[in-house]
């Protein structure tokens, strides 16, 4: 028997076998692992309502119902409209596992299979309630009461809403059903429940990431205490261990009971250990490892010591009998330390920090070339230039030796080989002026003769100008 409550495969239905997909069915699904046993003498379904409310009612009129039909069953007045959640023998577990007795005269009945007009007054009913919900919520902070109203369910027939709230302490509400029947026009019926049954109604995402257990899969509520996460050597820290209702996690209980059996073989941690060296004391324990740290008090920050289960026991004997042994050390368990594995090119591949190499090895030339200039190269921004009279009154010769030849740098230009001309006296100036004047034919023209008139530069014409022609007289 498959679902066909939803729409998650074509033909009406996801196909899941066993009656339940969790999908069209809401919160709280439940696989039916017996969908194949039939059970005759059993006439009990199960409906499932808003957020996850599920009753059982009698088919006394052995209608044919399958998972995901929605049928009208007896409501306290009227008719209210739900959806087939369980059908089968999986129905008389579920009765069993609730405390729920099959001769119990407070069943309701199945009325029959929902039809068209039905579904629409169900779709215009819950329509309803997250204004309904709103309104109220206002009604109440006018009246001032300290209540905080949760969630809103209609029936299926609109003639009744049941309101959820959450509260302190008592509240007395008389007034305000009073004002909600008048503004509402139905029958008011209002029931106070819990912070986890507030969360398991509205869901959410856990811390863990998963949707919350209260709104999936679990239905009864376990007192949680801090013991629970002491045995599991958890730290204290309220907000850590607090769910999205306020209250402790449910999930501290899922794994007590495997911590109590594994502490069972453990000695007392509030017991210290006598030795020579002094008194040591319980640090941590590692519970499914069967290890337990101790440290002496004199040197509580540097030496550790893990110790199994069996020596803490064999020491704790021989303190009885008033033996002290010399230390922990030879107790303690012994770790072999790995070689670290390196980075290894088997298969010829290069370094991943290559890139970051050559950038930092870039860079280091680049300073270097900054801070220590080439002394082979002459320094032409700072040209250190000595005097004549420094020299003894003659000029400073660089070349070394008769007939030397200064080498021409191409790359160097015409003002930078000026610079590096030896000094010239007066006397030899005015000759070499003399000579270049006698190779030019001319003389040497000083004062306002070097001076050109400023001339100014004429016009130029467009390249379509035309000449105008004269006019006749």
């Amino acid at each position: 028997m498959g679902c066909n409550g939803c729409s998650s495969s074509s033909g009406g239905g996801c196909g899941t076998s066993g009656g339940g997909c969790g999908v069209c069915h809401g919160k709280l699904p439940v696989f039916n692992w017996l969908s194949g046993v039939q059970n005759p003498n059993l006439n009990i379904i199960e409906v499932s309502f808003k957020n996850g409310r599920k009753e059982f009612f009698r088919n006394e009129n052995k209608l044919m119902m399958q998972v995901g039909d929605i049928v009208c069953v007896e409501g306290a007045p009227g008719h209210d409209v739900g959806i087939v959640s369980l059908v089968g023998d999986i129905v008389r577990l579920q009765m069993r596992r609730k405390g729920i007795s099959r001769k119990d005269e407070s069943i309701k009945k199945i009325y029959r299979k929902a039809s068209q007009a039905d579904i629409e007054k169900w779709e215009i009913a819950r329509g309803r309630e997250h204004e309904t919900m709103h309104q109220t919520r206002l009604m109440a902070l006018d009246l001032g009461l300290e209540m905080k109203i949760t969630d809103v369910e209609f029936q299926g027939d609109n003639t009744k809403a049941t309101f959820y709230y959450t509260a302190n302490a008592r509240v007395d509400f008389r007034e305000l059903i009073k004002v909600m029947a008048t503004d509402f026009k139905i029958r008011i019926e209002m029931r106070q429940i819990g912070a986890r049954q507030e969360s398991a109604r509205l869901g959410g995402i856990g811390s863990c990431g998963r949707e919350l257990c209260c709104s999936s899969w679990l239905s009864d509520f376990r007192s949680v205490n801090t013991s629970a996460a002491r045995y599991q050597q958890l730290s204290l820290n309220p907000q850590k261990l607090a769910g999205q209702c306020g209250k402790l996690k449910c999930c501290l209980n899922f794994e007590l009971e495997s911590y109590l059996d594994a502490l069972q073989h453990f000695p007392s941690t509030q017991q210290p250990l006598f030795t020579k060296a002094g008194k040591a004391y319980s640090q941590k324990v590692d519970i499914f490892g069967g290890k337990i740290l101790y440290c002496v008090k004199e040197d509580i920050m540097t030496h550790w010591f893990e110790l199994p289960i069996e020596e803490v026991k064999e020491i704790i004997a021989m303190n009885k009998k008033g033996i002290q042994p010399d230390s922990l050390e030879d107790y303690a368990i012994v770790k072999e330390e790995d070689a670290s594995l390196t980075f290894e090119n088997v298969v010829g591949q290069d370094s991943l920090t290559r890139f970051d190499t050559q950038k930092k090895d870039r860079n280091k030339n680049r300073n270097r070339n900054k801070r220590k200039p080439s002394n082979n190269r002459p320094n032409n921004r700072n040209p250190k230039k000595k005097s004549a009279s420094a020299n003894g009154g003659k000029p400073k010769n660089n070349n070394q030796g008769q007939g030397a030849v200064a080498k021409k740098h191409p790359n160097k230009n015409r003002a930078n080989n000026k610079r590096n001309d030896k000094p010239v006296s007066k006397e030899e100036h005015q000759k070499r002026i003399a000579k270049m004047l006698d190779k030019m034919g001319g003389q040497e023209k000083t004062g306002a003769e070097d001076k050109k008139p400023n001339r100014a530069k004429p016009k130029r014409k467009p390249r379509n100008y035309r000449k105008p022609k004269d006019k006749k007289e």
